[in-house]
Formats: C-alpha cells, sequence, structure tokens
C-alpha cells in the first residue's frame, strides 16, 4: 500500500489561500485549524467556503473536509483539471480573491482553463481585476504562459450589489522557465485604467486629470484610458477607481489603485492612487509587492535550475509565503542585499533552485 503523504500542517485564518495552492500542487494534504477558533464568530468565513468549493470544481478528486464549528479544515488534493467552470463569488470578496488562487494553478492544470467569475469586480481588499488584467498575467509570461492567456472584463460590478463578470483563460504548460530578473531599470512608462459606473462619467475624466497633474512631473509618457461601461454592463451599484502602472526598461512593473468611497471626491482618489503608485515605484525591486508571492511560487516550480529575482523588501505575507513553501516543496530561498555597496538600497535578491515541476495532468493528445 503507498504510503500516506506528510500532510501539511497549520493553524489560523491568515494566509489560507496561498496555502490550499501549495497543497494542491505539491500533492500533500492540508489541515489547518483554530480557524478564527477566539472570534465572536468562529470558523470559515463565507468566501473562504467558496474558494474552497470552486477549488474543490476546478480539481477532480479534491476531498475536502470541513469541522463542525468551521474552524478546521483538511484538503486532501487531487489533480488540476481545468475546462469551462461558472462560478458566483459572494458579495463579501471580490473576483480578485478568488482569482489570485486559480492563476497559480491554472497553468498546471490537465486541459485549458475557461473561468467565468461573476460577482464584484473591484473592491479595497483584493487586486482588482484591471490589475489583474494588466499586470499580473504580463508576470506568468515572464515564465513562458502567455498564448491563450486572457482575462475578459464582460460587465463591471462595484460593491456592496456587485453584478460584474469576467472570463479568465488559461493555456497549460508542461513547465514553467526559469527566472532570472536582476535589472529592474528604469521606468519608461506610466499606463492607467479609470473606470466610472452608475455615476456621472465625468467623474473618469476628473480622476485622469487629477492623476496627471501629479505625474506628469515626472514623466512624459502617460497614457490614462478612460474605460465606459453602460446600461447592463456597468453592474448594480454606483462606484469609480483608477488602476495605475508604471513598466520599466526591463518590463519590470509596480501598480496601484484606488476606489470610491462614500463622499470621496474623485480628485481625491486619483490622488491616493498616484501617489500610491510613486511609493510603490520607490521600494524598488522589479516586481511589486501584490505579486511577489506569485513570481517565487513561480521560481520555486521552475526547472532545475538557479532562478533569480530582485524583489523590495517583502511583505509580511511574503515572508509568510517563503515559510510555507519550505514546509510544502523543501525549497529555501537566499536572499542577500541587491546592492551591498549602497547603505540606502533595500533591494534583494531572491534566489532559489528549481524543483523542476513538470504537470502531469497534462493531457498528452
Amino acid at each position: 500500500m503507498a504510503q500516506a503523504p506528510n500532510i501539511l500542517h497549520f493553524s489560523g485564518h491568515q494566509y489560507l489561500r496561498h496555502r490550499l495552492v501549495l497543497s494542491i500542487l505539491s500533492g500533500k494534504p492540508v489541515r489547518i485549524d483554530k480557524i478564527r477558533s477566539d472570534d465572536k464568530n468562529p470558523g470559515l468565513r463565507d468566501y473562504e467556503v467558496s474558494l474552497l468549493r470552486l477549488l474543490e470544481r476546478i480539481t477532480n478528486g479534491t476531498i475536502i473536509e470541513i469541522s463542525v464549528t468551521g474552524t478546521a479544515i483538511l484538503l486532501k488534493p487531487g489533480v488540476i483539471a481545468g475546462g469551462s467552470v461558472t462560478h458566483e463569488c459572494p458579495l463579501s470578496r471580490s473576483v480578485g480573491y478568488f482569482l489570485e488562487p486559480v492563476i497559480m494553478l491554472a497553468p498546471f492544470a490537465k486541459k485549458p482553463i475557461q473561468l467565468t467569475l461573476r460577482g464584484i469586480t473591484t473592491d479595497e481588499h483584493d487586486l482588482s481585476v484591471d490589475i489583474i488584467r494588466t499586470v499580473t498575467l504580463p508576470h506568468l509570461q515572464l515564465f513562458g504562459i502567455s498564448d491563450g492567456l486572457e482575462l475578459r472584463i464582460k460587465k463591471r460590478g462595484s460593491a456592496p450589489l456587485g453584478g460584474g463578470e469576467v472570463q479568465f483563460l488559461c493555456p497549460i504548460v508542461k513547465q514553467v522557465k526559469t527566472l532570472n530578473f536582476v535589472d529592474p531599470g528604469r521606468i519608461k512608462r506610466i499606463r492607467g485604467i479609470s473606470h466610472a459606473v452608475r455615476v456621472n462619467p465625468q467623474f473618469s475624466n476628473r480622476m485622469i486629470e487629477a492623476a496627471r497633474s501629479v505625474l506628469n512631473r515626472y514623466i512624459p509618457d502617460i497614457y490614462l484610458y478612460s474605460d465606459v461601461y453602460k446600461g447592463e454592463e456597468s453592474g448594480k451599484s454606483p462606484g469609480y477607481a483608477l488602476s495605475l502602472l508604471a513598466e520599466s526598461t526591463t518590463g519590470a512593473m509596480h501598480s496601484a489603485e484606488a476606489i470610491s468611497k462614500p463622499g470621496v471626491p474623485p480628485e481625491d482618489v486619483a490622488l491616493l492612487a498616484s501617489r500610491s503608485l510613486l511609493a510603490e515605484i520607490r521600494r524598488g525591486g522589479a516586481v511589486d509587492r501584490q505579486h511577489q508571492t506569485l513570481v517565487l511560487l513561480m521560481m520555486v516550480l521552475g526547472s532545475e535550475d538557479v532562478g533569480r529575482c530582485r524583489m523590495g523588501e517583502p511583505t509580511a505575507r511574503t515572508i509568510q509565503f517563503l515559510r510555507d513553501v519550505k514546509e510544502a516543496f523543501g525549497t529555501a530561498f537566499k536572499i542577500v542585499p541587491a546592492d551591498p555597496t549602497d547603505p540606502e538600497s533595500l533591494d534583494l535578491i531572491f534566489s532559489c533552485y528549481g524543483v523542476g515541476y513538470v504537470n502531469a495532468n497534462r493531457s498528452l493528445a
């Protein structure tokens, strides 16, 4: 009889998404306990249960056991099946919450994935669909996942009622390429998308004007696109947001966004987004903070070679992710200052030896 693979064991409700992803990719069962055990309302939240349901649908043979109180779960991973899936996301989190883990798994599926998610497309907790489309997916292209990789925004949906719809298409790969990205380059262009739904369409132009007033001091090549959705496609609630991304000469990307709050004028939203973008660029590195975990995961899964990447300071989430990767794959990163001669620079070079992960689920037809 085959020996049971050792179980990954974690506690707490934080970092649930990347722990489930690591379990499914490494094939090791994961047990997570003490999920909000001291909370007034203990156990899993509706969006976490919804995520488990989604993972169960894009995989085949995954067994998920949730304790009676909802404070502990056990996930025994199956194969990542892919195919065509439609999922209704609860209105407590945006579709970005569900897309992030799926993007990490999708390239290693059996069939190319076609995922339709319905719900809120932009909120302040997770990456908005604009950032995922313009920044997250290009990060996958660094690893050779590009043909047929697409995110279509069919309808926008603002909080609290949602009504948005996005379609995510991802090809499958046999293996990801090794990354060697140590030169962050200089920022050469800034692009942005401002959208306003179910409010005065002039709001979008006002955000663009305000963002330009800050960013034009630094660089002339700025193109901010006003994305207009009308009628049925604009969801059920009013809202507006601005997503910005800065691209460097070597293809490094930094992103920031700001979203409308009741009573906040569009100019203030745009100024907040512009300043966040400048702060993100100042942190340096070739990968921005929200995408550190995605890039590090793909480096671990790379072919059996040393991958290197330059990043700014790791966030708390990234640090925990590195610990969890060591548990799941046994891979440790070597982290050294990128520029030892410059005491001001906080950039670090992360290097690791890839595990040579091969997509065994892939149909060989």
